[in-house]
């Protein structure tokens, strides 16, 4: 089992669409892939058509022992699995402080190895306890930039902070880029060989369908950029074994 976070410092910049995308295509590949939600915003549930329990199971997983896999649903697509974020998320970077268990999560994730080949990772934006977790068990960091200068600038942080930790395997990408954009083609210029997301008025009816884009618009740029952007994480993750 190979673990994929989608992380950004910064919110606003893609991550949600990206793990849903990332998700759906891994599957679509043949792996049994599960979408794991930490962010409180529960933005890829929705997109998934998930629905909380209103039992605050997000964090209990955490708190009380609750193995994960009991808790992640079938999403209606095949070999894809959530485990839906809810309110009680607000709370999980002081869950984590108390509990002061550095590697909590990577001990979660290790319980899961038998049941799924990929597991993506919807982080909340921002270095917190919950980003040190996730830091510590993912196998791949993917982190969407948008090419702007306060982006890049959160980048930077990023990989200051990792370089800090020690050698974690980070993946940028160029996320909602607008190629006539002078700022964006510079950006673009300057990094040639970050994968590339256009922006793209498709990409923001998923939340209209709940599906992720491959499904409803698989002939679409924007979902081609996704598969290509999956077949490029598999290659480094093949890469590192």
């Amino acid at each position: 089992m190979a673990t994929i976070a989608v992380y950004s410092l910064k919110g606003g910049v893609g991550k949600t669409t990206l793990a849903v995308n990332l998700a759906w295509a891994a599957a679509r590949s043949g792996r049994r892939t599960l979408l794991w939600d930490l962010d409180p915003q529960a933005a890829s549930t929705f997109l998934l058509e998930g629905h909380a329990s209103g039992r605050n199971e997000a964090q209990a997983i955490f708190t009380r022992d609750v193995e994960p896999a009991k808790l992640a649903r079938n999403t209606g697509i095949d070999r894809l699995d959530l485990i839906a974020a809810d309110t009680s998320l607000r709370s999980l970077d002081r869950t984590f402080h108390e509990l002061d268990k550095k590697k909590r999560l990577a001990k979660l994730l290790g319980a899961l190895t038998e049941s799924y080949d990929r597991v993506l990772l919807d982080c909340p934006p921002g270095l917190t306890e919950t980003s040190e977790q996730v830091m510590r068990a993912a196998d791949l960091i993917v982190v969407p930039v948008i090419p702007s200068p306060l982006s890049m600038r959160a980048l930077a942080e990023v990989e200051s902070h990792l370089g800090r930790r020690g050698k974690v395997p980070l993946m940028p990408v160029h996320s909602m880029v607008d190629r006539r954009r002078k700022l964006h083609g510079e950006a673009l210029a300057a990094h040639p060989d970050w994968p590339v997301i256009p922006m793209a008025s498709v990409v923001e009816t998923m939340t209209v369908h709940r599906r992720p884009l491959g499904s409803f618009a698989p002939r679409s740029p924007a979902a081609q950029a996704f598969a290509a952007l999956w077949q490029a994480i598999e290659r480094r993750l093949a890469s590192a074994r």
